[in-house]
């Protein structure tokens, strides 16, 4: 990680509770440490990449690719060959036609945009937004970023009567907006209830409106023993698109009070606490509702509202219901994972073995509506656990639920699953569980039925070049989103491969490694690729783009946005 990295995740980032604890001199001394030497770096990685004068329009007139994270207000993550421009066949045969790297950054999390021959991408570490040529990767337009845009890119209209603009939230907690034809920002506000919350899932724009999940910090903070944990929780929250104003917040629990308990290092305990929205939500415009997901408890007493999927009123904010999977989950960085584990509880796990389960099994993914046949919907959710669930989106009752795995602190399904109309795909992360015990790979489950349609488990691979690689063992689940495209399924893996499915059959039609191909990026810095997680795949005219590198949790850093296209 860069200086400049460590000093943003120290200011404003999830350490910041450490950062708060270190004078000026301090901070610049522990991020001169940490990072690598580094020469300045400037602008020169964007302007030695600018597109000819006649290459650098920005077209709006064509349909988005997609309109954010999850492809359409239902989440699916479903694309039609027309949507993505490739077919099945097409995925099957790729070469890379371009890469870009990008300076400081040792992870790529946030998804682009494709609209008409423009991709609208977050290049989050680097503090840019980038408009780059579909096809030759050279830049349309650059804006700099007060802070690190570090949530995917919505696109849509600003306002009733507003410009085509993109939204994303950055680690300072502002939604940034931005007029997608020059790239200029046109407000930036903060949506947040509390400071001690942020930005992380993408938010939505619908009819003028922005609807944007709130996280949290906690979780993290609560590592320190003189933290007075914890007071944050989750939300979503709707904004004007016009200037951000809000407009209404839905909480997933009413604000923390004190316990009247200390911890074990004299600090003030508060709850409730937590359940943060890390994901997307899905907006079922038909019904007029937001659905949402939730993690965990950081601190008691355990709310309903963890663990769980919402249905919020999309024009009042108002609560429906709420379907909580896993009850008294409450645990924070402070605590080992499980009553039974090795590790001691730190001073703020100060709850251990008072009823709470201590296995953070949140839902990382997004809930997602399913449109079925003669109105029978469903939404579905993704747990870490390796749940996957089906809902009644009427009541939140359950229609079925199937199991991979044991789940983990950092397996199950992390960020997200896909559905091709048929099937719910299912990606299993693992990393570290025994080879026995994991589900690490790909599966399928019939909606109608709930029944498992196809299962492919994930292996590791340490040959040749890839026996360099320090996380090849035990690090080979899949943990990014999947993207169904035609009739295939597109999904990276936590070792840097890029895997191709046929939907129906699981078949794998192809594999591309980006962690050990020797790039020439098109902006003449060095580039290396690395783990592929968050929001790993996405496409457009004729494209797949690839984020590779992801340096959290101990896997593989890397710096390169890399983009495929069918082989002549």
């Amino acid at each position: 990680m860069s200086a400049q990295t460590l000093t943003t995740a120290l200011t404003t980032g999830v350490m910041k509770p450490i950062g708060d604890q270190l004078t000026r001199e301090q901070m610049r001394a522990v991020a001169s440490y940490l990072a690598p030497a580094e020469a300045p770096v400037g602008t020169a990685w964007i302007d030695q990449n600018m597109c000819a004068p006649e290459r650098r329009t920005v077209d709006l007139s064509a349909k988005p690719a997609q309109i954010g994270f999850g492809v359409d207000l239902d989440n699916t993550r479903r694309m039609s060959a027309a949507q993505a421009g490739l077919t099945t066949k097409d995925l099957g045969n790729l070469e890379v036609a371009w890469a870009l790297a990008l300076p400081r950054t040792s992870g790529l999390r946030g998804q682009g945009v494709v609209v008409g021959e423009t991709l609208f991408y977050p290049a989050g570490q680097a503090n840019h937004v980038l408009a780059l040529d579909t096809k030759s990767g050279c830049v349309k337009w650059a804006t700099a970023t007060p802070s690190q845009v570090r949530t995917s890119l919505t696109f849509g209209r600003l306002g009733k009567d507003g410009p085509l603009g993109l939204v994303g939230g950055d680690s300072a907690g502002n939604l940034i907006a931005f007029d997608a034809q020059s790239g200029k920002i046109l407000w930036r506000a903060d949506p947040r209830h509390d400071k001690t919350t942020q930005l992380t899932g993408t938010p939505l724009i619908h009819e003028g409106r922005i609807v944007t999940p709130i996280s949290g910090t906690d979780v993290a903070a609560a590592m320190r023993g003189a933290y007075e944990c914890c007071k944050g929780h989750g939300a979503v929250v709707a904004v004007d698109g016009k200037d951000g104003k809000v407009l209404w917040t839905w909480h997933t629990m009413e604000d923390a009070k004190p316990l009247g308990r200390q911890n074990s290092q004299g600090a003030a305990a508060y709850g409730p606490s937590g359940a943060p929205i890390w994901s997307s939500p899905a907006i079922d415009v038909k019904r007029g509702v937001v659905f949402a997901s939730t993690g965990e408890n950081t601190s008691p007493p355990a709310t309903v509202t963890s663990d769980a999927i919402a249905s919020i009123d999309l024009a009042t904010g108002r609560q429906n219901w709420v379907f909580q999977a896993l009850e008294n989950d409450v645990w924070n960085m402070s605590c080992p994972v499980g009553i039974d584990a090795a590790r001691p509880p730190g001073p703020n796990c100060y709850f251990f073995k008072e009823g709470s389960v201590l296995l953070d099994h949140d839902f990382g993914a997004g809930p997602v509506v399913f449109r079925g046949k003669g109105g029978k919907d469903v939404v579905l959710g993704g747990q870490k656990s390796g749940d996957v669930w089906a809902l009644d989106p009427a009541n939140g009752k359950v229609l079925w639920r199937q199991q991979f795995g044991k789940g983990s602190a950092l397996g199950g399904v992390h960020w997200g699953i896909a559905t091709d109309g048929t099937r719910v795909f299912a990606p299993i992360s693992d990393p570290n569980v025994p080879k026995d015990q994991s589900a690490a790979g790909m599966h399928a489950v019939d909606v109608r039925t709930g029944k498992v349609a196809w299962q492919w488990r994930a292996e590791p691979d340490c040959t040749g070049e890839r026996a360099k690689i320090g996380i090849c063992g035990n690090r080979y689940g899949l943990s990014a989103a999947p993207l169904v495209i035609d009739g295939a399924v597109v999904a990276g893996s936590l070792d840097g491969r890029v895997w191709v499915f046929d939907a129906r059959s699981g078949k794998v039609l192809a594999m591309h490694d980006t962690i050990t191909t020797a790039y020439k990026p098109v902006n003449g810095i060095p580039g290396a690729g690395g783990s592929i997680d968050a929001a790993g795949v996405f496409a457009g005219d004729g494209m797949l783009f690839v984020n590779s590198g992801y340096g959290s949790f101990g896997q593989a850093a890397g710096n390169v946005l890399v983009a495929y296209r069918p082989k002549k």
